[in-house]
């Protein structure tokens, strides 16, 4: 692993991100929780969030929001750790998908989208470890 995403890697470990973007949204939008728990949005490779199946323009909406706030966060931590926004949420995403629980939705490597079990997600060769 590449210096650079080593240290994004512990940057995102030691601030517990996908803490921070992922629940924590939740108990602030019941709709973000109602969508995740619904398998309607799920955890993307590229650390955006994404729709899985049919959109509605709500749904849309709170999915541009949602990723726009962490897009904002993504290049202040991606300054910060002197790395590029594509490495910083990349990392972000394997975070987010390690982080998910059974029953929600996540990008596999292949891009296909899958439903998260008590096994431990499919996650990009890449992620850090």
């Amino acid at each position: 692993m590449s210096k650079p995403r080593l240290a994004i890697a512990s940057a995102l470990a030691a601030l517990g991100l996908a803490v921070a973007v992922t629940p924590a949204m939740a108990q602030r939008d019941p709709a973000y929780a109602a969508a995740r728990a619904a398998g309607q949005v799920g955890e993307k490779m590229d650390g955006y969030l994404g729709i899985v199946g049919a959109s509605t323009p709500e749904l849309q909406a709170m999915v541009n929001d949602i990723n726009n706030r962490r897009r904002a966060l993504y290049v202040q931590r991606a300054q910060a750790e002197s790395a590029t926004l594509e490495q910083y949420a990349f990392t972000a995403g394997c975070v987010a998908i390690a982080s998910t629980v059974e029953g929600e939705m996540y990008q596999a490597p292949d891009g296909s989208w899958q439903r998260r079990t008590s096994a431990p997600p499919q996650r990009d060769s890449r992620c850090p470890r």
